[in-house]
């Protein structure tokens, strides 16, 4: 391809990791549907449950039938599944029409995650792929932070248009799913030249018979952990706030704000410091701050502390599943596809964390963070335990 970059091109693929985001939003169904019904704390986990669990059913075949029908195509497909999900609150402000909502942008977003790095790469000078696949997560990280405030304050405000009084919420699924449909019309009025895989293709067998592998067992299961405690921050953090802190349920909402807006600063900055850091001291790094981070969250006085811990913790997490793939990949290279699957399918961890956090708040407030805290005690010793070439 030219080596010149074409934004007829990028900017729409650029788009579709700002669709990706929208995964995020299950934080602020929890908390809504929080105020609005009688459900448990910890049923409402069921909310990033069914969003994230399809990573682990669907990430190998979505790459494979990807393969068959192309990118572009399977990508505009994601982006289609997420408007329709984002849609379906249409239907009411009720547990399992929200649960119905999310799992469909759970679809969606493995068939975002799967095809969008990939044809990021297609559409861009190789020798800017890594650079534009960083940006791609900034603005990612963009949409996470916009979407409880969009869902907070201009969903009630739209819904004052139409003279809705309860579920306010939902408009700004709404905004979001037009959004979408913009982003699929786009995407689907282009032709892009594709690459092909080179090499086998990852299969389902492929993938679980590499998890004999020791080291990238625990690899994997480093993608599971860190993946499952930025879901759990994400969907818990309201209720801990409101809880331990006395903060009102609308200002502990912005929690998750905060959390992505550091977010965005980890990423950018990671990009950044891995051109000076080997990826094994940053990942140690990494871990340990975000484990002291998360235990001086147990501890902090008020509301002021509690928003500049979270802060802190996301900075701690931010880079470390880019730094998890990047060492597998480093040792194994002739796997990658093999190790890209699995940890495509360690996303689940997302599904299965925020579950177990709320089932301990239920029972401990800060025994849910402690449940995080272990998650990251396991992080620092993958990081001291990754070869020392990386």
């Amino acid at each position: 391809m030219s080596q010149k970059i074409n934004t007829r091109y990028v900017l729409p693929v650029l788009m579709s990791f700002f669709v990706m985001s929208f995964i995020d939003l299950v934080g602020t169904g929890v908390d809504e549907l929080k105020q609005s019904t009688e459900t448990p704390a910890y049923i409402l986990q069921l909310i990033p449950f069914v969003a994230f669990i399809w990573f682990f059913f669907l990430s190998v075949p979505v790459g494979i039938w990807q393969d068959k029908i192309g990118k572009r195509k399977a990508l505009s497909i994601g982006i289609l599944i997420t408007a329709i999900g984002l849609f379906i609150p249409l239907l009411g402000n009720t547990l399992l029409v929200i649960l119905s909502a999310f799992s469909l942008l759970g679809i969606g977003n493995t068939i975002l995650q799967v095809a969008a790095n990939p044809l990021m790469v297609d559409v861009v000078p190789s020798e800017k792929s890594s650079s534009f696949l960083s940006f791609a997560q900034f603005m990612k990280s963009i949409g996470s932070m916009i979407g409880p405030y969009v869902a907070a304050v201009v969903g009630p405000k739209l819904a004052i248009l139409f003279g809705v009084e309860t579920g306010e919420w939902r408009f700004g699924l709404y905004l979001f799913a037009v959004v979408s449909i913009i982003a699929f019309l786009w995407l689907s009025a282009i032709h892009i030249e594709e690459s092909k895989v080179e090499g086998n293709r990852a299969s389902l067998g492929s993938c679980l018979k590499l998890l004999g592998n020791r080291f990238v067992l625990m690899m994997v299961f480093g993608i599971f952990l860190v993946v499952g405690i930025d879901v759990a921050m994400n969907s818990n953090i309201g209720t801990f706030l409101t809880q331990k802190l006395g903060i009102n349920e609308e200002t502990a909402k912005y929690g998750k704000s905060m959390y992505f807006f550091a977010k965005m600063i980890g990423t950018f900055a990671g990009a950044l410091l891995l051109t000076k850091i080997k990826a094994r001291s940053f990942l140690i790094g990494s871990a340990a701050f975000a484990m002291i981070s998360l235990l001086a969250l147990t501890m902090t006085p008020n509301a002021v502390s509690a928003w500049l811990i979270i802060a802190l913790i996301s900075l701690g997490i931010s880079n470390i599943f880019p730094l998890i793939f990047s060492i597998s990949v480093a040792q194994l290279p002739q796997r990658a596809n093999e190790i890209s699957g699995l940890m495509m399918m360690a996303i689940c961890g997302g599904a299965i964390i925020p579950f177990l956090v709320g089932i301990a708040m239920e029972n401990w407030l800060s025994g849910g963070i402690l449940v995080l805290v272990a998650g990251a005690v396991y992080l620092l010793g993958l990081g001291l335990a990754a070869p020392k070439t990386n």
